[in-house]
């Protein structure tokens, strides 16, 4: 760091000669901007240069035009209780610094300063004229966004002007407000105004980094947005702006750094005024952003990348997360750094407790059914009984309905809660509820016939394996579990997901990994369209589906890239929240009726009697009906282990049934460039039919573990339809044939070398079924977040039992 003498005494200096250990003389952005400058000298990336009038011009303007006394006294009438007269005060105290004139001195200087620039930048150069206080006393302390900055200032006698407004900022009714909250003495704060090379991002774009994830506080991953035109759009939320996340540890390996793209609406694009306006007096306008621009990103990938990995060396530089502005120039394509501070509202954002729920009341009870989850909601019903109903829905109300399927998911991601008729603990419902993190009622059987529609009522999944809808708003606690303090068992706990937005929040809970990645949840909610469908676009039948394609593949050429380019973000977001633990990514197992739900789909699946054991899993891979949808998914999966470089991703193979299958499939995902072994690809295969468990060592030759899928081997061990209502009672995984099959699996993985895991809800609502599991010698059990932290509190009990068991048979 460049340490700079003698500058205490100076009215002016240049932004190149100061830094951090500057802010009680420039102010915190002043200082931060120099301390850019010094760090990222040599880089590609830039800072804007300037210069900067010190706290001592400001001190020297304030005495040669004796304001102190008459500020103080102003200052004195300001009711401090409730502020009724702040904005006389304001306008008074600014009036009297509007009427004075800066220093001769201080003009001089300015004057010479901005000549320096244009020699460095053009005659009469356009500059950024920046407020930057500080407290003499109190040098850290923060007053971002208090104080005025003035954009796109040209000729010195105008950067004059905004010199003066600057100062009277310091005086704006918010500064003052934010100085009484926070003890502040108004006279003993000093202004510094910084001069600034303009950057031209009204003709081109600008925006945010933040070196963490900011929802979650993750802290491997660069957050990037930006809009087109100047930054205030975002600033203010008046657009949804573009979004890239970059995750560090590739991009420092040189790989495919940018996990996940999201395209703004980006509705207007703010630019200067050819002419201040005379009725507002604004030097800017905002227009509406032409379709061609909102539908294209702001930035290049390389682009991208340039700025992650500029704003890493920033991070690196503070040692701390950063919350850096960006600005391209639309004159020069240059890409400039105008400003980073520490980032702090996000960083403690980690996810460090659970919760648990407890009634304090009970009320009437209206209905019951399976309890998915454990929280307590209260909130309005709303009855839905189609899709048609759907615009009636309002956010935050309780969704009530006979049964849904994955395209209700828009509406469920909506509710407070899920109530259905039918269903069971295992249906479209419960798993997407789990996935959502809301409660549901499963199979009430009667909620839509019993609840009225509006009315107030509290869903309560905290009572057992069977939750409750009570009539009316009930009282609830609600506790919180310190993550810090699990003890993580030595079977591995992993979990289940699907919904990459809430991979980062999951990545804080203790655990070994994800066990199984369900990637139709993506497919229904991300990528929407049936990848048959994008495959054959040009020969669609279905033209209302093909206008509907082309509408939100419109960013594609080829429409197959879409599939891949949404399928790879999705996974790579999950692979990169929890590197470098596995992730073990099931390929797609949608049934026949779901895969007709996607866009397109209906022209590409067959009409079945029974979907559940029709036409899904390893079958369709290798089948001509739907070969060229899983050469896509092979291509997303390769994208994501080889260019993106999360080789912590292992691929799982479903519903195989015969040895013959599994060859055929690792065959064709060979052909597809997904080569067993190859760059360390493990293939495993789902354990969910009673072949795979009798035929499991000859399966055990070409994958390279398994995981038991607990519902479909009791669905098909007992001959029970798992969705049935009215047979839903005998569908236990605790049945001795279940059990036996799942023993036997184990036993046979192991003498093969071959990992197995079981995936199932079992484990977290039947602390019997986990010692079992425990005594079989599981290598892990995978759990829904819901059922998590229960699901780890029965495996430390069961290997307690176990060891006690192997002490007691020694003695």
């Amino acid at each position: 760091m460049k340490i700079i003498s003698n500058l205490t005494e100076k009215i002016v200096v240049n932004l190149a000669d100061i830094n951090m250990k500057d802010v009680s003389l420039v102010g915190g952005k002043n200082a931060s901007l120099g301390e850019l400058i010094q760090s990222l000298a040599g880089k590609e990336i830039k800072v804007p240069g300037g210069f900067a009038l010190t706290s001592v011009a400001y001190w020297d303007f304030i005495n040669s035009n004796k304001l102190k006394e008459p500020i103080q006294s102003v200052i004195n009438k300001l009711d401090r209780k409730y502020f009724k007269n702040i904005e006389t005060i304001s306008d008074a105290i600014r009036q009297l610094i509007l009427c004075s004139t800066l220093p001769r001195n201080t003009i001089k200087l300015v004057r010479l300063q901005y000549l320096k620039m244009q020699e460095e930048y053009g005659k009469n150069c356009d500059v950024a004229v920046r407020s930057s206080a500080t407290a003499e006393d109190l040098p850290n302390a923060s007053f971002a966004g208090q104080h005025e900055s003035y954009l796109n200032i040209s000729g010195s006698t105008e950067i004059l002007k905004a010199i003066l407004h600057c100062y009277a900022s310091l005086f704006s009714q918010r500064a003052i407000k934010y100085r009484e909250d926070h003890g502040f003495d108004s006279l003993n704060i000093a202004l510094s105004v910084g001069i600034q090379k303009m950057v031209r991002s009204d003709l081109a774009c600008s925006g945010v980094c933040f070196t963490l994830e900011p929802e979650s506080g993750f802290r491997d991953i660069i957050h990037i947005s930006g809009s087109w035109g100047l930054g205030e759009n975002i600033v203010k939320g008046t657009i949804t702006p573009d979004e890239f996340l970059v995750f560090k540890k590739t991009l420092i390996a040189g790989k495919q750094a940018i996990i996940n793209r999201k395209l703004g609406s980006k509705e207007y694009t703010m630019r200067y005024a050819v002419k201040v306006s005379q009725k507002t007096g604004s030097s800017v306008v905002n227009i509406v952003t032409p379709e061609k621009k909102r539908n294209q990103f702001i930035l290049s990938d390389q682009e991208i990348i340039n700025l992650a990995k500029c704003s890493l060396d920033i991070e690196k530089h503070y040692k701390r997360p950063m919350d850096i502005e960006w600005a391209k120039d639309g004159k020069t394509n240059q890409m400039y750094i105008v400003q980073a501070r520490p980032e702090t509202v996000h960083a403690s954002k980690t996810i460090n407790v659970h919760h648990i729920y407890t009634l304090r009341e009970k009320g009437e009870p209206i209905t019951s059914g399976i309890a998915i989850g454990n929280k307590i909601v209260s909130g309005k019903a709303r009855i839905l009984n189609s899709l048609s109903d759907a615009n009636l829905f309002k956010e935050g109300e309780i969704l009530v309905t006979e049964i849904t399927n994955p395209d209700w998911n828009v509406i469920m991601k909506k509710s407070a809660a899920i109530i259905t008729d039918n269903g069971g603990r295992t249906s479209h419902a419960s798993i997407v509820a789990r996935e959502l993190g809301v409660p549901a009622l499963i199979g009430c059987g009667n909620a839509t016939s019993k609840i009225k529609n509006g009315q107030l009522i509290t869903i309560s999944c905290a009572e057992g394996q069977t939750g409750f809808a009570y009539s009316g708003i009930l009282k609830w606690d609600e506790k919180e579990i310190d993550l810090k303090k699990i003890i993580i068992p030595k079977t591995n706990a992993m979990l289940i997901l699907s919904n990459p937005e809430k991979a980062f929040e999951l990545s804080f809970y203790p655990n070994n990994g994800v066990g199984l990645l369900r990637i139709e949840f993506i497919i229904s909610n991300e990528i929407r369209i049936h990848p048959m469908a994008l495959v054959n676009y040009q020969s669609l039948k279905d033209i209302k589906a093909k206008k509907l394609i082309g509408e939100i593949t419109i960013l594609y050429k080829d429409k197959a890239e879409y599939f891949i380019d949404k399928l790879s973000q999705a996974v790579a977001t999950m692979a990169a929240a929890f590197y470098p633990k596995d992730v073990i990514v099931r390929m797609s197992d949608f049934k026949s009726n779901e895969y007709a739900n996607l866009i397109g789909g209906k022209e590409f699946e067959p009409v079945e009697e029974n979907p559940m054991i029709g036409f899904r899993g390893a079958s369709r891979y290798y089948n001509e009906r739907y070969k060229e949808g899983f050469r896509l998914e092979c291509e997303a999966m390769k994208m994501v282990r080889d260019e993106m470089g999360f080789t912590n991703i292992k691929l799982m193979i479903p519903f195989c049934r015969t040895v013959d299958e599994g060859i055929q499939v690792v065959d064709i995902m060979k052909n597809f460039g997904l080569i067993r072994g190859k760059n360390n690809l493990e293939i495993y295969m789902m354990v969910e039919i009673p072949s795979n468990v009798l035929l499991a060592d000859e399966f055990a030759k070409h994958f390279d573990g398994f995981s038991i899928g607990s519902n479909d081997l009791t669905q098909l061990t007992l001959g029970i339809d798992r969705d049935s209502t009215l047979i839903s009672n005998l569908f236990d995984e605790r049945n001795d044939a279940v059990k036996q099959l799942i023993s036997l699996a184990i036993q046979k993985a192991k003498r093969n070398g071959r990992k197995i895991g079981l995936c199932g809800q079992a484990p977290s609502d039947i602390s019997e079924y986990t010692d079992f599991l425990i005594d079989q010698g599981i290598d892990s059990i995978s759990f829904t977040p819901d059922a998590f932290f229960k699901g780890i509190e029965n495996i430390n009990n069961a290997e307690k039992k176990r060891t006690i068991k192997k002490v007691s048979f020694v003695n």
